[in-house]
Parts: structure tokens; sequence; C-alpha cells
């Protein structure tokens, strides 16, 4: 990650990661990010509508916009052209990684094993995302595996929410917290997205006490 966006995500907290199946919600809902306090999208690559999502919340210039769920070298490339400032993958793919670096990709693989995270470091990477952060034994899992490696630090994600996001924030290895639970699609089905500012604004009250 570069400084810039290590410092943006630092400073939220927060990493909302969105599954749009219609781009016309995108700019909707970043409007509501927007407005609740969370200028911040992981926008994956789980469904037809993720490109077109991508580009048009990166064009809009008020939020930083992140690629989620990318698994081959093509996909970095097109995240990259629609706009995407940085990459989020579930695992570690050393072909994967090592692309987005040679384009200049800002990229942050899932890790969930000291292996993982030796590769990592061997790639130079100095923060990784943590996944499936609660199926992998939580905090105390990232923690013992976080100990042997004072250098790298964390972006856990996979089943954390309001009842535990505050534990792993509390840990001065995590850089900020992955996390779908203010922007799941239910919030929005019916096209409002008040449900969707509402939920970001008491995430970002959350966070603000940890």
């Amino acid at each position: 990650m570069s400084s810039q966006i290590n410092e943006t995500l630092k400073q939220h907290r927060l990493v909302p990661v969105i599954a749009l199946d219609d781009a016309s919600q995108a700019n909707p809902l970043a409007d509501a990010l927007v407005a609740g306090g969370l200028p911040v999208a992981e926008v994956t690559f789980r469904t037809p509508a993720a490109l077109e999502s991508i580009r048009l919340m990166a064009e809009r210039g008020d939020l930083l916009v992140g690629a989620g769920t990318v698994l081959t070298t093509e996909q970095v490339d097109q995240a990259q052209a629609a706009g995407a400032k940085f990459l989020v993958s579930p695992g570690f793919n050393p072909r994967v990684v090592s692309h987005a670096l040679a384009i200049g990709m800002p990229i942050c693989p899932g890790v969930c094993t000291p292996s993982d995270v030796e590769q990592a470091i061997e790639h130079g990477l100095e923060v990784v995302k943590f996944f499936p952060a609660e199926s992998f034994g939580g905090l105390s899992t990232l923690k013992a595996i976080a100990a042997p490696y004072r250098q790298m630090r964390f972006i856990p994600t996979g089943g954390i929410g309001p009842a535990n996001v505050t534990d792993y924030l509390a840990f001065d290895r995590v850089v900020a917290c992955g996390g779908s639970w203010m922007v799941k699609p239910a919030l929005y089905a019916s096209g409002d997205f008040s449900g969707v500012e509402k939920a970001v604004r008491e995430a970002v009250e959350l966070v603000r006490s940890t």
C-alpha cells in the first residue's frame, strides 16, 4: 500500500466491502458513504457490475475506491483501467501480487498463516489482509501470527461487525477492518439509501471510541 492510502485507511479505520449487482446503485451508495463520513469503498469482483461500479465511484473524486476479490492478472489490469486506487485479494497469489506491484498498483493480499506473511514480506509488502478473520480464530490468532513479524500491519476481514470491530481496532498492528454490515444489500433493496447512511454513521461513531 502507498503511504497515502495507508494514511487514509488509518484515518477512517473501516473499509466497507461492497458487492453491487447493478451499477446504477454505485453513485447513490457512494453518496451514502460520503454523507455518513466514510469515503472509502472496496468494490468486489463478485458481480458483473463490479467494473462499471468501480469506474463510476472512482471518477467522482470524493472517495478512495479499491477493487476487491482480485483473483487474476487480468482483473488487476481491469481494476487499474477503471480507476481503482488499490487492490484486495482473498488469498496470496504470487503471480497476481507480482503483476500488481510491477504496474504500480498497491495490493493487499489475504493471509491466514505465517507462511503467507513471509511471502508478503518477500514481495516487499507492509500491509496484508487477515482473512477470513473470525473463521481462522479471530483476534487471538491474528496476534499470534503477527508476533514474529513486527514490520507487518493487518486489515482483518471476515466475520467482523459491530460486536467485535473495536476489539480488532484496539490491536496496534491493525490498520483498519474490512466489513460489509454497513453496506448490506438489504439496507438499500428498496432503492432508499438512507439506511446505508445511518449504518455508516453508526459505524464511524463506533470506531471513533476505539
